[in-house]
């Protein structure tokens, strides 16, 4: 699905990534581990789009969408979530699921006028379609409430909302389990499984909670200094010597 190449970002004189290469496979969820200032959260601002790599290549699926903008990367279905959630605080949960998918012609202002109809058929496609969403997550009862209202674990599902009404190829999720509570933390796990397993999401995440990881990923790929320092399973990657060094800055893998 997803293939980079010797990627690197520099910022001024710091670089963030250095020479990082690693695939994610197409129907998998693969976990992106490593301490503070690995540079995870960059790696997946590049491939979204949102900053341009100093050297290197991504492709999606054979396709060279090195620096293509977030826009585009949207198009193609590669999708984001975020460690601090973006929600349209004044709308509905629902309506901040109803205004992401693209090309909708209640968009263009001429088309409300010469094409009503149209627009009022896409809307009703939209709306059931958001619907269906919120039922699949569990948060139905807060549809008509404002997004800023919700709580953390909820702001989480409704940025997991936003990511199924796309068709999506790739879903990147930055750290979903951030601040939520153990029982939301389980809806959140439970529903990233079924989007992998029952609708064939491929699925990217960063994690810092280790269980949350061990229980999601089929691969796991540990960043430190921007850079792969190993990848496998997590069983294994878990008592590799050098990811306990970077983790603790040393440590028995025992």
């Amino acid at each position: 699905m997803l293939r980079i190449q010797n990627l690197e970002l520099r910022f001024g004189g710091l670089i963030a990534v250095r020479d990082c290469s690693l695939e994610i496979k197409a129907g998998t969820i693969t976990g992106l581990i490593g301490p503070n200032g690995a540079g995870k959260t960059t790696t997946f601002n590049m491939i979204a789009g949102a900053l341009t790599p100093t050297a290197g290549r991504i492709f999606l699926e054979d396709e060279d969408v090195t620096g293509l903008p977030t826009h585009e990367m949207f198009h193609r279905g590669v999708v984001r979530t975020f460690q601090i959630p973006q929600e349209f605080g004044k709308l509905t949960v629902l309506e901040n699921l109803m205004v992401v998918p693209a090309d909708q012609p209640g968009e263009a202002l001429l088309q409300i006028w010469l094409r009503p109809g149209a627009v009022r058929a896409k809307e009703r496609q939209v709306r059931d379609r958001a619907l269906e969403v919120l039922e699949f997550l569990n948060i139905g009862h807060v549809r008509d409430e404002r997004a800023q209202n919700l709580s953390g674990g909820q702001k989480k599902l409704l940025e997991i909302g936003r990511t199924m009404m796309t068709e999506p190829r790739l879903v990147l999720l930055d750290e979903p389990g951030a601040g939520v509570n153990p029982t939301l933390l389980g809806e959140i796990r439970d529903m990233i499984l079924r989007l992998n397993k029952e609708r064939g999401y491929t699925v990217c995440i960063i994690e810092h909670d280790m269980d949350l990881i061990a229980r999601l990923c089929d691969h796991v790929i540990v960043l430190a200094e921007g850079s792969v320092l190993t990848e496998g399973l997590m069983e294994d990657v878990r008592r590799d010597a050098r990811v306990l060094d970077a983790y603790l800055g040393g440590g028995d893998p025992a």
